[in-house]
């Protein structure tokens, strides 16, 4: 990692105990990179933030350090040539995607250093501002519905929108990694911790440690009452109250857990610490992968 957000103590001793560095990093780009060195070597995807399927053609995007990416055949294709540090990336529809960030190279020192939350609706190839720019750095963003719930890493606490995110209500303090809801239960909030695992059943507006749950870095609803999650060790794990947890597979040997989204129940895409991606359709038993980068490429 280049650049390293700072942060309150008790955040620095939850990312020491998760064994993970979360790229705040500085600046996202909203328009396309310019005055790079053309010959400079590519810095890859960087760290990954996040990762989604485009309902409208099924492709497979991640989020990263150094832009978005579209993954094809192997390939990470960074889309627009734009190098924003794409934070709490989601999709939420037919090429509409949500985002937070810093601005990238482009635009250091002419746009705040947080983009608040961004919205784009053609694939990530522009985005928009929606609210809190130069306010809020969301490391985490869950779709539940007509509720929207963000982690700002800035505040360290959970935001709650009801309108798409032009408007936010700050809700509870809480150490978060990810958060998972689902639309038919959007009162019921799961938030990973890194060393475990906290529940609200307000809306997140209080939060309650769950007991005996294992150390989460993702977790994800994708059926009302299911749980799928992710450890730090690379154990996909499942379960419904979050106190009792099946493994259902793990990711290849030596692979620490990153990011988790569950397109469905079956389908799973994850990364682990080497910014490494792999696909599952059989809900995490068995992995495929998708895109390793290419040795040297920048995993900060």
């Amino acid at each position: 990692m280049t650049r390293i957000p700072r942060r309150r103590p008790r955040a620095l001793i939850l990312l020491a105990a998760a064994g993970l560095l979360l790229a705040a990093c500085s600046a996202t780009d909203t328009t396309a990179e310019t005055g790079r060195d053309g010959a400079a070597p590519d810095p890859g995807t960087g760290h990954l933030h996040g990762l989604g399927v485009d309902p409208a053609d099924g492709a497979v995007y991640a989020a990263g350090h150094h832009g978005v990416f579209r993954l094809d055949g192997g390939t990470a294709t960074r889309v627009a040539d734009r190098y924003q540090d794409t934070m709490g990336f989601t999709v939420t529809g037919p090429a509409t995607f949500l985002a937070s960030g810093h601005p990238g190279p482009a635009e250091s020192g002419t746009r705040p250093a947080h983009l608040g939350l961004i919205q784009s609706t053609d694939a990530g190839r522009t985005w928009q501002t929606l609210s809190a720019e130069g306010e809020a750095d969301f490391h985490a963003l869950e779709n539940a519905g007509e509720v929207l719930y963000g982690f700002d890493s800035q505040s360290e606490r959970v935001w709650a929108s009801t309108d798409g995110g032009r408007k936010w209500a700050k809700r509870a303090d809480v150490a978060a990694l990810d958060l998972a809801s689902h639309p038919d239960s959007a009162t019921t909030v799961w938030a990973a911790t890194g060393t475990g695992l906290s529940r609200s059943d307000d809306g997140a507006r209080t939060f309650r440690p769950v007991p005996s749950s294992p150390g989460l870095v993702a977790v994800e609803e994708p059926e009302p009452g299911r749980l799928l999650a992710l450890t730090a060790d690379g154990r996909v794990v499942a379960g419904r109250d979050g106190r009792t947890w099946t493994e259902q597979g793990r990711l290849p040997a030596g692979s620490e857990g990153r990011v988790l989204t569950a397109v469905t129940s079956q389908r799973l895409l994850a990364a682990d610490s080497g910014d490494v991606v792999y696909e599952s359709v059989d809900g995490g038993r068995t992995w495929v992968l998708l895109h390793r980068p290419a040795t040297g490429s920048d995993h900060s």
